[in-house]
């Protein structure tokens, strides 16, 4: 039997009244994920998420400077929040874990790909079922977002950011880009294409994110936000 069949009788099989009422008790699964969230969240302190690619190898170069730029972000007093998992967010929590920092991971159930490393601090790791419980997290408690190289998820979550911010339902924070080779082609289609040719956001958007080639310009772009404004959760 087919995949698409399989979907079709699971769903001739179940009545529609019982698929809602089964939708209205998640509410209490989802509900505690953000009690726990936020219970946890809450008692860290000002934190910088690091983003990119659970597939990243160790002797890749965003692999240390992943780890390089969250070691440095611990030496000033930032804790540091990633996905929990491997590649570039093992690198995060190993760069704020080995300098002293605080070193937080919001895992995701997931059948492939995800488990969470060994550099999270015992009472920073948290797991979730659903990505926008997880995602509220990240953009409730994070100062700042360093993004590099990644796939899909990365994306989701840079967007989710600057949407956000661009909308104003969050409080303004640095996005930094990290690797002009990997993300100049996505900035200037954002440029040409999306600003420009079809006029669908405004100038003033391109200054939500930053893009950079260094781990010290990457710090920096955090220090030089937070030398003009307080830290805060931002909503």
């Amino acid at each position: 039997m087919t995949d698409d069949k399989k979907i079709k009788n699971k769903f001739k099989k179940k009545d529609w009244n019982e698929i809602k009422t089964n939708d209205s008790w998640i509410i209490f699964k989802v509900m505690a994920e953000f009690v726990e969230g936020f219970d946890k969240m809450a008692k860290i302190g000002p934190c910088v998420s690091i983003f990119g690619s659970a597939r990243t190898k160790v002797d890749n170069k965003y692999f240390g400077m992943a780890e390089q730029i969250a070691a440095k972000l611990a030496e000033k007093g930032y804790g540091v929040i990633t996905g929990g998992g491997p590649g570039i967010m093992e690198a995060g929590n190993k760069g704020a874990f080995e300098a002293g920092g605080r070193s937080a991971g919001l895992n995701i159930e997931l059948p492939f790909e995800q488990f969470n490393n060994k550099y999270i601090d015992s009472d920073k790791l948290i797991n979730f079922d659903y990505f926008f419980v997880r995602k509220v997290m990240f953009m409730k408690y994070s100062q700042g977002f360093i993004a590099l190289p990644g796939g899909f998820g990365t994306f989701d979550e840079l967007f989710e950011a600057i949407t956000l911010i661009q909308t104003g339902k969050i409080g303004k924070f640095p996005i930094v880009l990290v690797g002009k080779s990997y993300w100049e082609g996505l900035v200037a289609w954002i440029e040409k294409t999306v600003l420009e040719t079809e006029n669908n956001i405004s100038v003033k958007d391109l200054d939500l994110f930053k893009l950079v080639d260094t781990v010290d310009d990457a710090v920096k772009c955090i220090d030089d936000f937070y030398s003009n404004y307080l830290l805060k959760p931002n909503f």
